[in-house]
């Protein structure tokens, strides 16, 4: 089947996944992943850039050799190497441990330089203090509570409070998976880094607003019919967004996975791994939390709400009382006056005996038993032409 005709069939309700019924499940699910990325989080900690501890930046000509080569030359001239990556094909660069001491700092470079037989002034070195670090750390941490601030405005706004608390619980669940995810596998956290949080953020929450405005779109006046609940109503405006959902994470994927991949793989764009991989991961978890996390949230928060669960009732107790009127009358069908069930399978073997008497329209007529062929006119009976 096309994936055409799977968008259409999701979209009429003709077929669906029943996400918003099994809630509990991707809770479960959610629930276990924050506490594997928060205990990494409290247990390993995080891999800072030296923009955000401090440190010194060197940067080596490539001709000099390999990048391992080259760590390897900072550390056995007693510096403490943090993080090592290739800047295309010219040049290393190499982030240690925060050196104040001048002195220090000149007798790595030539030390270094020394051994792989280049002079000294090749190398050029810069210093990030703790100090600015904090800087950073503080003005991101400002920039990310006005933005979710602004967030719970707008969807007060525009939507109503429960769908307000479930775009920032997705939200959340989209900063505690990435960063759990940067924590578990060592990932350095740069500046690059928090702008892409900030830009998965807008992306997640494009996402779900689609889903809410389709959810609220199918649930408006609901209460005034018995033919669907809320939840039932949610979990189609999931499915009718559902391919929209997915291929447009795919297409947000695909660019960013050639930035990380090719940009800062195979062309060996370091400065491109930062802000590629922070986007990656980001915008993955986000495609999860848009389908399986903020929906259920809503539909949870909102089966809460008394009018809906007496909504709710009433949508299954129309719902038993039509099953037990079917059953009743498939126990105790309809009789004709011959009392044959009507439509039944002895009315229809009645009716075939009677076919001969009733033949169906546009039918030839058959001849009854023992009923000979009709003579021409003028002729004798047996065939005779009734000449002499």
């Amino acid at each position: 089947m096309s994936a055409s005709g799977i968008a259409a069939r999701l979209y009429r309700g003709e077929a669906g996944v029943n996400i918003v019924g099994r809630r509990k499940l991707w809770f479960t699910v959610a629930g276990i992943a924050m506490l594997i990325a928060i205990a990494s989080m409290f247990i390993r900690g995080f891999t800072l850039g030296i923009e955000f501890e401090g440190g010194n930046q060197y940067n080596v000509p490539a001709k000099v050799g390999t990048l391992a080569d080259v760590e390897k030359a900072f550390g056995d001239a007693g510096v403490e190497v943090k993080t090592g990556q290739t800047v295309g094909d010219s040049q290393y660069i190499i982030k240690t441990e925060l050196i104040t001491d001048a002195e220090k700092q000149t007798a790595i470079k030539e030390t270094v330089a020394k051994q792989f037989g280049i002079d000294a002034s090749q190398i050029s070195d810069s210093a990030v203090s703790t100090s600015w670090g904090g800087q950073v750390t503080n003005k991101a941490a400002l920039s990310l509570a006005i933005f979710l601030a602004a967030v719970l405005v707008y969807l007060v706004a525009r939507f109503e409070w429960r769908m307000a608390v479930a775009a920032i619980a997705s939200l959340l669940l989209d900063l505690i998976l990435t960063g759990g995810v940067y924590s578990l596998v060592g990932f350095e956290v740069t500046p690059s880094t928090v702008i892409g949080f900030l830009t998965i953020l807008g992306f997640a929450l494009y996402d779900v607003v689609v889903v809410f405005d389709k959810v609220q779109e199918n649930t408006r006046g609901i209460t005034g019919s018995s033919t669907s609940t809320y939840e039932e109503a949610a979990n189609l405006a999931v499915n009718q967004t559902l391919m929209r959902s997915i291929n447009t994470g795919l297409v947000a994927l695909l660019p960013v996975g050639g930035l990380l991949f090719i940009g800062a793989g195979l062309l060996g764009a370091g400065t491109l791994k930062d802000l590629g991989l922070v986007l990656f991961i980001g915008m993955g978890v986000a495609v999860y939390s848009s389908i399986f996390f903020a929906t259920p949230v809503l539909a949870e928060l909102k089966s809460r709400e008394p009018r809906l669960m007496q909504h709710a009732n009433r949508v299954k107790a129309k719902r038993a009382s039509q099953a037990k009127e079917a059953a009743t009358r498939a126990a105790n069908p309809a009789r004709d006056s011959d009392g044959v069930p009507i439509g039944g399978p002895a009315k229809a073997a009645e009716r075939s005996e009677l076919a001969g008497a009733a033949p169906r329209p546009g039918a030839r007529p058959t001849a009854r038993p023992g009923q000979g062929k009709r003579p021409r006119a003028g002729g004798r009976p047996g065939g005779g032409s009734g000449r002499r």
